[in-house]
């Protein structure tokens, strides 16, 4: 599964992690993520990511 990278902050979206903290489980791909899901960063939506 590919890492998704913030391109505003950085922070990098590993599917096997997921996001628990804001309700996404460990395995849920990029593609898959809630179209409202933001950076918990800095809460950018997911138009602002990109493959690392």
């Amino acid at each position: 599964m590919d890492i998704w990278v913030c391109t505003i902050c950085g922070y990098e979206y590993d599917p096997q992690k997921g996001d628990p903290e804001n309700g996404i489980q460990p395995g849920t791909k990029f593609e898959d993520l809630p179209d409202d899901w933001v950076c918990p960063i800095c809460g950018v939506g997911k138009d602002m990511f990109e493959k690392k």
